[in-house]
């Protein structure tokens, strides 16, 4: 079986790291391969680039300590390098895409915006079942707080095992259809974690920008730096991903496939619509 782990913090980040290392000692006769940006690419969602415009590069990457196959690095976001491998850039087809460690919950609306999950997402739309993997931050967003700061003590650890162990089951049971299984855990360690919980997607992250202004840059005409501020923390629905975080368990929900609904009732709008298909 051939895995591809892979993440959007870039081939440098700590994360990618411990992930890396984890996933190479899955049980059984597998092939780790990293495939990871170059650069920082956190909040690409499932974005390529433009095709048109780019030339992505590919170099050769290393990880210390870390037994894998192959490590990559490409100059583009975390899809990009899925869409690559995929399409056979690194050897035959994959059979799992491991997406992460981020640093940051990736819950409610904000899996619209994870290149994490968006990485995970677009292997399987290629067919491949994915896991995605993310870590609450403690102090997230408290003022003054660096976020070098704010990191340096995360419990990579707990989220590799429980990556580890989410990805052992998946390979032991590989279902037909492929899924992504978008995992949020704690920033703790491992024997301090609550339950497992199976959730629905919410709507909101626990803690979400509530407002952006321009402000003028001295000197330059018309033109503007954006100075964007944090809405207060708000409490989440326990039944939901942000909610079952907040009470330092395991989150583990099942992102769907975009699929057709019927036309709803939209009052005179549908009229028009109607009129334009008719």
């Amino acid at each position: 079986m051939r895995i591809l782990v892979t993440n959007d913090d870039g081939i440098d980040s700590i994360g990618l790291h411990v992930l890396a290392r984890s996933i190479c000692e899955l049980d059984g006769d597998h092939e780790v391969h990293v495939v990871a940006p170059d650069q920082e690419f956190s909040g690409a969602g499932a974005a390529l680039g433009a095709l048109h415009l780019i030339q992505p590069e590919v170099r050769r990457g290393h990880i210390d300590d870390c037994p894998a196959d192959a490590v990559w690095k490409v100059s583009g976001p975390p899809a990009l390098c899925v869409m690559f491998a995929r399409l056979g850039a690194f050897g035959p087809p994959f059979d799992l895409i491991v997406s992460g460690i981020n640093p940051g919950a990736n819950v409610g609306r904000s899996v619209y915006h994870s290149g994490t999950v968006g990485a995970a997402l677009t292997g399987r739309n290629g067919g491949i079942s994915g896991i995605a993997v993310s870590q609450a931050v403690t102090g997230f967003g408290v003022e003054g707080q660096g976020w070098d700061e704010s990191i340096a003590t995360q419990h990579w650890d707990s989220a590799a095992t429980v990556a580890k162990a989410v990805a052992q089951a998946l390979v032991d049971d590989m279902p037909l259809d492929p899924v992504v299984v978008n995992i949020n855990v704690p920033d703790l360690p491992i024997e301090e974690f609550g339950a497992w919980q199976f959730a629905e997607v919410g709507t909101a992250p626990p803690r979400s920008m509530a407002d952006a202004k321009l402000k003028p840059i001295p000197g330059h005409e018309d033109a503007f730096t954006v100075e964007m501020g944090w809405g207060d923390v708000v409490e989440l629905d326990p039944q939901t991903d942000g909610g079952i975080i907040e009470r330092n368990e395991v989150a583990i929900t099942y992102l769907s496939r975009l699929a057709h609904h019927d036309r709803p009732d939209l009052g005179s709008v549908s009229k028009s619509l109607e009129q334009l298909l008719s």
